[in-house]
């Protein structure tokens, strides 16, 4: 028994649902495309499952969050699906992949054949079973990763109102859920390893800002630990929690995140990995021409930073599916994937956006408090490689964004600090190739020479503008 199509997608997460999106919009006919899922349901944004799915009044439920929704556009229910002759095989898991002949079989014994593959299989969270900890089965211990996750902490949310709870983990999934949990009134205490939060990102002076006002919620930390064991009540549930450094917390509620890693197991020996992900070129391509991967289980040429980088956010994956569709549709028009790194969040009264790679030196700027704007910027080998802010407008964001992509010369890492904002606004203000190169990408060649001169002139103009005006605040 077996079927086959032209374009299988594996996997039914974020970048599944914008691939479905972009092969629709390039021209995809009826029965061409297949998407297959262990999930249950159409791909949905996963967000909404640390944010909007655990509030206690009103919370965001299916269909209200399925893709595209979260960038603003179609809401692809099981029904838009039907209506575009798009296959959905959902509940459904592939057991293993023949590379070479091009097939799938999944667990019920099906072949399915395709002549292009999308890997879309993104990560799983890391276990504590996998740290020497046992207990993960115990009905009180939650992860967050997909729709069964959410729905299994939702209610354990229910049933520990105004008690304790324990959150294993400092970065995204216990920033977002400790928030969570404090609107649903249980008392947090996060316990994680590094000297601070969302260490990977935060700088100590950002990550103190945050903390203050964690605890001023009423959220306790533990730091520089990890948890060793569990205590359990006769029916199995956790009661307690053990610290290496000796703590004892009670708890009726744990929720563990310690991390992720990429579904690749069933294309080791198969396919070129690299990174701990599946590895692609700039147009989403693994080593086998057929197969691309897109998102978290994706390891690709990141530009920016001159080499390969594997990222865990759903604007890549949102973008990395549009980008493979559009080389696999549409090659000889589809250039290379350049992509900005970008991560963001949102908790309690906060709302930061980071672009870049926060590696090299940190220059902070603004006012650090609560309810101001302030950020940061990483400069490496003189250079501005990654940009911070909280409390931006639309308009600010989009300005660092630019800014950090241009990769603008930096001298002075005070008058930096000082200026702030304002320097990026600077920068962006004063740069006008992304507007001349549009002009050379027209058609007649006789523009290209124009263009490039108009570029020469431009940044000869701001050179002198940037240098004139730190001239004038000096005076």
């Amino acid at each position: 028994m077996g079927r086959a199509f032209v374009y299988v997608i594996l996997g039914g997460g974020v970048a599944a649902g914008y691939a479905a999106l972009e092969f629709t919009r390039r021209g995809v006919s009826e029965g061409e495309l297949c998407i297959i899922s262990e999930e249950p349901v159409a791909p949905y944004e996963r967000p909404a499952l640390s944010k909007g799915f655990l509030l206690p009044e009103d919370p965001a439920r299916l269909p209200s969050f399925h893709t595209c929704v979260g960038a603003n556009d179609e809401k692809l229910t099981p029904k838009w699906y039907k209506e575009h002759g798009i296959e959905l095989v959902l509940g459904t898991r592939v057991k293993s992949v023949d590379v070479r002949r091009k097939t799938l079989l999944s667990s019920t014994g099906e072949t399915i054949s395709y002549k292009f593959l999308i890997i879309a299989t993104g990560a799983r969270a890391l276990k504590l079973e996998e740290f020497g900890v046992e207990g993960s089965d115990a009905e009180n211990v939650c992860y967050l990763r997909d729709l069964s996750d959410a729905n299994r902490l939702a209610t354990a949310i229910q049933s520990s109102a105004n008690g304790n709870a324990v959150v294993i983990g400092g970065g995204y999934i216990g920033m977002e859920c400790a928030a969570s949990l404090v609107i649903n009134k249980i008392n947090v205490t996060m316990v994680f390893p590094e000297a601070h939060c969302m260490a990977r990102l935060f700088t100590p002076k950002i990550a103190s800002l945050y903390e203050d006002y964690y605890r001023a919620k009423g959220v306790e930390f533990i730091k520089g630990t990890v948890l060793t064991s569990f205590e359990f009540d006769s029916d199995k549930k956790v009661t307690a929690v053990n610290l290496k450094n000796g703590n004892h917390l009670p708890a009726d509620l744990v929720v563990v995140g310690i991390g992720i890693r990429p579904n690749t197991s069933l294309f080791e020996g198969q396919l070129t990995i690299e990174k701990g992900g599946i590895k692609v070129n700039s147009k989403m391509q693994s080593s086998d021409s057929s197969v691309y991967a897109i998102g978290d289980v994706a390891t690709f040429p990141v530009k920016l930073f001159g080499e390969m980088r594997r990222l865990e956010h759903v604007d890549s994956a949102r973008k990395s599916a549009r980008h493979a569709v559009s080389a696999i549709m549409e090659p000889e028009k589809t250039g290379e994937f350049d992509y900005l790194p970008f991560f963001y969040s949102r908790v309690f009264a906060f709302s930061w956006q980071f672009y870049g790679d926060p590696v090299g030196e940190v220059v902070h700027f603004g006012e650090f408090e609560e309810g101001k704007t302030f950020g940061a910027y990483w400069i490496k080998k003189g250079h501005l490689v990654g940009s911070f802010l909280e409390g931006g407008t639309k308009e600010e964001y989009d300005t660092i964004s630019k800014a950090t992509q241009l990769k603008p010369a930096v001298t002075d890492l005070e008058e930096l600090g000082r200026v702030g904002l304002g320097f990026a606004e600077t920068v962006v203000s004063q740069h006008i190739v992304p507007e001349a190169s549009r002009v050379v990408m027209v058609e007649k060649p006789l523009h290209v020479w124009h263009a490039a001169t108009g570029v020469l002139v431009a940044a000869s103009v701001a050179v002198f503008a940037f240098w004139y005006g730190r001239r004038r605040r000096r005076w």
